[in-house]
């Protein structure tokens, strides 16, 4: 069943992502383009995003988060060594304050969660938009796997 629901989000996020490419293309390129966003159109921002961030109560947290064009997001988390549950989301984001920050902000939620942009890669942030610090700093980061060639499933079969 876990399998069968993986395909369906699969195919509905491929799906997602097939009508932001289909909307961006049909999108003018406006002449009041907004030059404090400058930095996210040199990025080369939207696909798939993976990693295992880090968990207190659990192994860590196996995460796969898709941005498209449009700025509509999906996320899916499972918390490893605590539940075989996988946790949908979905929204939309918005470009932060700070230079290459996206904010997500959940349809269901006010739970907003914060990211760094990189080139091919994604820090999360903490709850005030700030970088983690100490020893598990380093394992906040998502990396597209659109670029890598890895395949990544996110359920465990």
């Amino acid at each position: 069943m876990r399998s069968l629901n993986f395909f369906l989000s699969l195919i509905l996020f491929t799906y997602f992502c097939t009508l932001s490419a289909i909307a961006s293309a049909e999108e003018s390129t406006s002449a009041n383009h907004d030059t404090s966003h400058a930095a996210h159109d040199n990025l080369d921002w939207p696909g798939m995003y993976f990693g295992f961030l880090p968990c207190d109560d659990c192994k860590g947290v196996k995460t796969t988060l898709g941005l498209n064009k449009n700025h509509s997001y999906i996320l899916i988390t499972q918390y490893i060594g605590k539940s075989e549950r996988e946790f949908v989301e979905k929204g939309k984001f918005t470009w932060g304050t700070q230079e290459r920050t996206i904010v997500l902000t959940p349809r269901k939620s006010s739970a907003t969660k914060y990211f760094l942009v990189g080139e091919d890669m994604l820090t999360q942030l903490d709850e005030n938009g700030e970088r983690f610090s100490g020893e598990q700093a380093h394992r906040y980061i998502l990396r597209r796997t659109d670029v890598t060639g890895l395949s990544q499933q996110h359920s465990s079969h």
